[in-house]
Order: C-alpha cells, then sequence, then structure tokens
C-alpha cells in the first residue's frame, strides 16, 4: 500500500500528532482508526436546496458503511450544492466554485481518497473538475433518476411537461391542467427521469470508468442504488491500497469512450462543455471538434426523452448502460480495454450485461436513429464553434435558410416572444444574445427559446433557433447551442439584425449569417460597450477570468491540476 496521506496528520507517537487524533477523538473515533488505515472522504452535495440530491443524507450512511467494512475510516464533508431547479441566476455560475471547493477542500485534509456524491446537473461535473485536479483515488456515486412521472394515466416526463407547458401558451390546455401535472411528474427524489444533464453526466461517469456498473439509471429511490452505495464505499478503499489515482482512470481512451457513448445515448449537449472542462484539469487534450471527429459515426441506440419516447425508469428495466456499453465493446466502438475504478477494463465490467426491451435499447444493426447525437457547427457566427443535438430536432429543419428574429438578452424576449405583433414565421430563425458565459453570466439555459405562441397555435413544433446560452438536457428542438464567440466577448452573434438570412446545414456542419463583410465591419463599429454585469465578489471574478464555450467554461487559472501533496503544517 502507498504512504498514506492521512499519516502526515495522524501517524506518530505520543505528542506527534497528538492535536490532529485529538480532535478528531472528540467524535467518538475508536484510536485504532488512526492506526494507519484509508481515511476517505465522503464529498456530499446534500442540500434541501437541491431536490435531486435530497435523499443523499441516508445514501451517505450506506457509503459509510461500506468503507468501515472494507477497514477504512470514513469522513463525511459538504461542498456547495448547486441545484438546477432553484439556483439563480443559473446553477452553471456556481459549478466553477464547487470545483474550488471540492479541489481545496481535498488537499487540506487529511484524506487518503473520496468518494463524490453528486446528481443535479453541475454537481458532477463540478466535482469531478475538483477532484481532477488534486488527483487522489477518486470514486463517482450518482443520484440517479426519479421513477417514471404518471399524469391521467400515462407515464409523463420531462418532455411531457415542455409540450404541456407549450400547450398553455397555445391556448390547448388549462392552468387546472398544468397544476395537476406539478405533483405528477416529480413523484420521487432524484435527478430528472429523462435523458437529460443530470442522466447525461451520471451515464459519463459510467462510460469513464469513474463510477461502478449501473451508476446511471438505477432509480434514486430503488433499494439496488443503496447497496451501489455501499459497494461504493467498499471499492474506494482497496482504491487507496492500489494506489488507482484519478488519472489512471481519465485518459484520453476514457473521455473518447465518453463521447461515443454520449451520442448512443442521446445525451445532452451540455456534456460538451463538462467534458471539456473535466478532461483540462486533467490535462487530457479534448477539443470541440472531437466531439465530431470520434462521435460522428455512433448512432443513437436509446430510446428515452428527449430525443425518444421512454423514461430513464425504462432504460434501467431494460438492460441500463451496461447493454449499451456491452454491445458497443463487441462492436468494436469503444476502447474496451479502458482500466476502471473497480480495477478491471470497461469490456470486463459490462461483459454479462443484457438487454430486456428492445424497444428501449436497440442494437447497432437496427438503431434507433442512424445520426450521432451532437454535431459540431462552423461557420462565420460561430467562429470557434456551435453545438447541435440531430436526434432532439425535426429533420427538416437540419438544412434551413431563414430570416433572423433577434432578442437582445432575455428581458427582450421574455417581452416579445408573444407578444402578437411579432413579425415572424414558421420559416424564421430565432436569434438569442447575450446569454454566454459572461453576458448573462453564467450561461443559462434559455437556448430552448420559446415557440412564440401565435406559431403554436398553427401547431408549430419547431423552429431554429440560434443562441451563446445552453439548454437543458431534458429539451429538444432545432436548437443551435453554445455558439463561440459569445456576443458579450465579440461574437459576431451580437450584431446579427432582425431580417439577416441564415443559413443552417448540419450535414455539412455550416452555419452562416449571410451579410456582406463591408456591413458587419460598419456594425461592429456602432457597438458601444456594455455595462459590466458585476463589479463584486465570485460574480465579477467568473465574468473576468472565465473560458469561452468551446474551452469548456472553466475560469482561466483553473485550468490544469496541482495534485495532493501534503500542506504544510500550522501547529
Amino acid at each position: 500500500m502507498p504512504d498514506l496521506r492521512s499519516q502526515d496528520w495522524f501517524g506518530g507517537e505520543g505528542a506527534k500528532g497528538f492535536t490532529h487524533r485529538s480532535w478528531v477523538r472528540s467524535r467518538g473515533v475508536p484510536k485504532d482508526h488512526l492506526d494507519g488505515r484509508p481515511v476517505i472522504g465522503i464529498c456530499n452535495t446534500w442540500s434541501d436546496l437541491t431536490s435531486c440530491n435530497s435523499h443523499f443524507r441516508e445514501l451517505a450512511q450506506h457509503v459509510r458503511e461500506g468503507i468501515l467494512e472494507a477497514g477504512g475510516v470514513p469522513m463525511e464533508f459538504p461542498v456547495i450544492s448547486t441545484g438546477e431547479t432553484l439556483t439563480r441566476p443559473t446553477a452553471m455560475l456556481l459549478r466553477n466554485l464547487a470545483s474550488m471547493d471540492v479541489e481545496e477542500t481535498l488537499r487540506a485534509n487529511p484524506l487518503d481518497g473520496v468518494v463524490l456524491m453528486m446528481g443535479c446537473d453541475k454537481t458532477t461535473p463540478g466535482l469531478l473538475m475538483g477532484a481532477a485536479s488534486v488527483n487522489l483515488p477518486t470514486i463517482g456515486l450518482s443520484a440517479g433518476p426519479m421513477l417514471n412521472g404518471s399524469f391521467r394515466g400515462r407515464p409523463f416526463g420531462i418532455k411531457d411537461a415542455w409540450n404541456l407547458a407549450a400547450d398553455l401558451r397555445a391556448g390547448r390546455a388549462s392552468i387546472d391542467d398544468v397544476e395537476e401535472a406539478e405533483s405528477c411528474l416529480n413523484r420521487t427524489v432524484g435527478v430528472c427521469n429523462v435523458m437529460g444533464t443530470g442522466s447525461t453526466m451520471a451515464a459519463m461517469v459510467e462510460a469513464m470508468g469513474v463510477g461502478l456498473p449501473d451508476n446511471a439509471a438505477i432509480p434514486a429511490v430503488d433499494a439496488r442504488r443503496r447497496v451501489l452505495a455501499r459497494m461504493v464505499g467498499r471499492r474506494i478503499v482497496d482504491m487507496v491500497r492500489e494506489d488507482l489515482t484519478l488519472d489512471k482512470v481519465l485518459t484520453r481512451e476514457a473521455f473518447e469512450n465518453a463521447i461515443k457513448v454520449n451520442a448512443a445515448i442521446g445525451g445532452s449537449t451540455n456534456a460538451v462543455i463538462h467534458l471539456t472542462a473535466i478532461a483540462r484539469r486533467m490535462e487530457v487534450p479534448l477539443v470541440i471538434e472531437d466531439w465530431h471527429a470520434i462521435g460522428q459515426d455512433i448512432p443513437t441506440l436509446v430510446n428515452v426523452q428527449p430525443s425518444g419516447t421512454y423514461l430513464m425508469q425504462d432504460f434501467h428495466e431494460a438492460g441500463g448502460l451496461p447493454a449499451v456499453i456491452r454491445q458497443m465493446c463487441e462492436g468494436g466502438l469503444l476502447n474496451g480495454d479502458a482500466l476502471t475504478v473497480t480495477g478491471k477494463s470497461l469490456a470486463e465490467n459490462n461483459d454479462q450485461a443484457k438487454c430486456h426491451n428492445r424497444d428501449v435499447i436497440f442494437t447497432l444493426d437496427d438503431p434507433f436513429k442512424a445520426h450521432s447525437g451532437i454535431a459540431v457547427l462552423r461557420g462565420n457566427l460561430c467562429r470557434e464553434g456551435a453545438v447541435i443535438k440531430p436526434s432532439a430536432a425535426e429533420p427538416r429543419l437540419l438544412e434551413h435558410r431563414g430570416k433572423a428574429v433577434v432578442f437582445e438578452d432575455q428581458d427582450d424576449l421574455n417581452a416579445r416572444i408573444d407578444h402578437p405583433d411579432l413579425e415572424v414565421d414558421a420559416d424564421s430563425v430565432l436569434v438569442l444574445k447575450n446569454c454566454g458565459p459572461r453576458g448573462f453570466p453564467g450561461m443559462p439555459e434559455l437556448g430552448m427559446i420559446p415557440i412564440p405562441a401565435k406559431l403554436l397555435a398553427q401547431g408549430v413544433r419547431d423552429m431554429v433557433r440560434i443562441s451563446d446560452a445552453r439548454m437543458s438536457g431534458t429539451a429538444f428542438g432545432a436548437v443551435v447551442l453554445h455558439v463561440s464567440p459569445e456576443a458579450a466577448a465579440g461574437g459576431l452573434l451580437g450584431v446579427v439584425r432582425d431580417g439577416d438570412v441564415i443559413e443552417l446545414d448540419v450535414a455539412r456542419r455550416r452555419l452562416e449569417l449571410l451579410v456582406s463583410g463591408e456591413e458587419l465591419a460598419r456594425r461592429f463599429g456602432e457597438r458601444s460597450a456594455a455595462e459590466p454585469k458585476a463589479t463584486r465578489g465570485y460574480a465579477k471574478l467568473y465574468i473576468d477570468t472565465v473560458n469561452q464555450a468551446h474551452d469548456g467554461c472553466d475560469l482561466d487559472f483553473l485550468v490544469g491540476k496541482t495534485g495532493s501533496d501534503v500542506p504544510p503544517n500550522q501547529h
């Protein structure tokens, strides 16, 4: 077993380590727990403000029991919990702050390994980013999805809720319908019951080998999630003894596997930003073009909302991610030799997986959809790239030319989108500015611009929409996101005007603003500097140092890792 960091605090006899041992003994820790056993941190993002993670108090107890059973010493600690549903202006603003919280807590304390308890969207990448910069033995435990919703005798997921909200705006549903649906959608704790960002990132944890098999899809309230938690606790102790640090798992091959699995499951576009940020903390080369080069030929295999019909509970019961990974390994699409936290390869972890429902998990020979989950676009409107999820769009819109209807910011959008005099038709291209990392700030999930009410009343369900924002992984449509550079950083998006013609061609990976260079130069010359969005605190630090979307939206001074060297003793 390697030398343990924790012994720099607790080791030695007599006066050496007396203070540190004494403080820990005040909690009722027996003397023999400080005799050289691995000390394991349980990084807990429990919060009443983060409903996805609100069962973590109980789940942490099962992790604790597993650690004790394996001969380790559990030390639970809290970090900031960024809940997507309640946090304003956006949880994405706080993702990097969460990573700093994790990094500094791990490095500053007598921990030899860590279990990351993460669920709601930004807690997963935030915790992984912080852990990557320290590089201890690390294992992830995700929250699990909530059970299927049920509304008036039929399954009800987040995509259905989006459609119900659209029906309300179009006059086809009532307030009573919506209020009844409130309690029918979120029936239990856990992340969204579709392949949103929460479940997507849990799948990325499993696909990259940072979590145990079945991490992604066991429902939050299922007893098997508790068993998984106990097994995670047991396994992290052995990982410390084996010196299985995070850099041995989060390799280039692991990220390539994640990109391919994301395509196969119809995963969230947010994964592009998050995996880029994690890779750069791990000092693994990963660029936005890799999503095209690596994932372009991967079919979508999973028929789960928002790309499909079923919900996450159905996915788990059909065989879950192991069934997907097994056939991708056997089909030569994944690097099955990639090492995982089990100490075995990705292929070995999943070689016994079975599919129990081919309506939910399709085969490589007969995929659910032939095209991959995410396409990377280039063009004068997105010099550094933009993304779209073809599997979630109406196919007719993947090659489209239309006139822009421009909204300068969120307030402008909210004020005019449903105005009866808005000059818009089904062929228009909706454009939203100033919702990127700096411009909002924090890059909120506003990218699924609502269809104007008068078009909804005509039966229009999808339009081309373009922004420098993100969208929820639960959302859908012909939505171009993460336009980089953003409007607030001098991107061409900032000078788009009503009536400009925009051309989208996903097959050719092009997004072009069809305006002359002379006219664009004139518009840039007329631009005035925007007022700062923040003048103090973390928000100012974020705006001043955040990278653009194609670079992962990390703070520039956080990229890379410092490691786990023990800090100097203060006593």
